[in-house]
């Protein structure tokens, strides 16, 4: 049902649409938009001030900067990108007119898919990073260096770049009723399949999975070695795990109902299709809500220090998660050397039997 998304079709149901939310103001459509604009403006609340916070803090209360704090560093600057494009979003839904023109629509969601790429892969090496200070603290050690880690972070940073273009590729402003519109606009169904099907793969499946097997290893060896801890860490790596799926799976869900209409025909696809439209705009704001996050999740852990360290106790929580990773690394050696010396120990009592075996057995005895 190749029909569905050509120019004429998209245009009469914006058009519909526009038309009955100016009529309906109560309608759903304009519950849509006020709950929109109410997650927005809480994304931005919270994010600016919150992920600014940050940025200050390990730039200038941090008195080494470990590896830790330089990931968390480029996961705030991702999520502040991303909310400084919030005035723009909260401008449209109030007017109801995208009047910034086709070259600040299409930055505007490039900014938007680069900070999420950048975000959920660098949340995935921070979960890598601490799986290897577990399984192989050794190679964690040699491999946990400043250099090596900004090259990382530098890789992590121009894949996000590369994987974002399609994003501006399939976004285009269109005129309606003298009002100026944002959206996404594909010439046919394979690109819809390509562009959402590569955002959910890329970026959710696949990162998701890495996040949620590294942590399931670390609680798991932790508690085999009886680490003190274990409980803390276990609460905080839940609330991170489950954050992450709370505010990026809806969205991910929405495009895979997009891309089954796309590969669907008949009433079932413009049905699929029209259910993806509407939910779209909510997801997507319940995503961007997702970069305001980080900043309460943090004060959250470090509420412990406020009453230390004042404006500081941010620098002490990072200080402390950095201190954490060496803890797993001493735990797990501390692990593999019990390992070592019970079997240096078999070994030599299998030595010991064997001669007393020998020794028994003599002829001559």
């Amino acid at each position: 049902m190749t029909e569905v998304y050509t120019v004429d079709y998209l245009m009469s149901t914006i058009n519909s649409s526009f038309v009955n939310a100016t009529q309906r103001p109560m309608s759903a459509s304009g519950s849509s938009q006020r709950l929109g604009i109410a997650i927005l403006s809480l994304a931005f609340i919270i994010g600016f001030p919150g992920n600014a916070f940050i940025i200050w803090t390990v730039l200038t209360r941090m008195k080494k900067h470990t590896v830790t704090c330089i990931l968390i560093l480029h996961l705030a600057i991702a999520d502040m990108v991303v909310i400084l494009t919030a005035p723009f979003f909260l401008n449209f839904l109030n007017n109801g007119n995208w009047v910034f023109g086709e070259i600040i629509c299409k930055m505007c969601h490039y900014i938007g898919c680069l900070s999420m790429y950048a975000s959920i892969w660098l949340i995935s090496f921070m979960s890598m990073d601490r799986f290897l200070a577990v399984a192989k603290p050794f190679t964690s050690q040699l491999m946990r260096t400043k250099k090596s880690v900004r090259g990382i972070v530098l890789v992590i940073w121009l894949s996000a770049f590369l994987c974002s273009i399609p994003m501006p590729i399939y976004r285009t402003v269109v005129t309606i009723h003298t009002r100026f519109i944002c959206m996404p606009f594909h010439k046919s169904p394979k690109h819809i399949v390509f562009q959402y099907l590569f955002e959910t793969m890329v970026g959710f499946v696949i990162p998701f999975t890495i996040i949620v097997f590294c942590y399931l290893y670390i609680c798991l060896r932790l508690r085999t070695a009886k680490f003190q801890s274990k409980h803390k860490t276990n609460r905080l790596v839940t609330l991170i795990v489950a954050t992450f799926c709370l505010f990026w799976l809806p969205y991910h869900v929405v495009n895979i109902i997009q891309v089954t209409g796309a590969l669907t025909t008949g009433l079932t696809a413009q049905k699929l299709i029209d259910a993806a439209r509407t939910a779209r705009p909510n997801v997507t704001a319940l995503a961007f809500l997702s970069s305001s996050v980080n900043p309460v999740l943090y004060a959250y852990a470090g509420g412990s220090f406020i009453r230390t360290a004042g404006m500081g106790f941010m620098a002490k929580l990072f200080e402390g998660t950095a201190s954490e990773v060496s803890s797993f690394k001493k735990v797990s050696q501390a692990f593999r050397q019990r390992s070592r010396n019970e079997s240096i120990e078999l070994g030599k009592l299998g030595g010991t039997l064997e001669e007393s075996k020998t020794f028994s057995t003599n002829p001559t005895e």
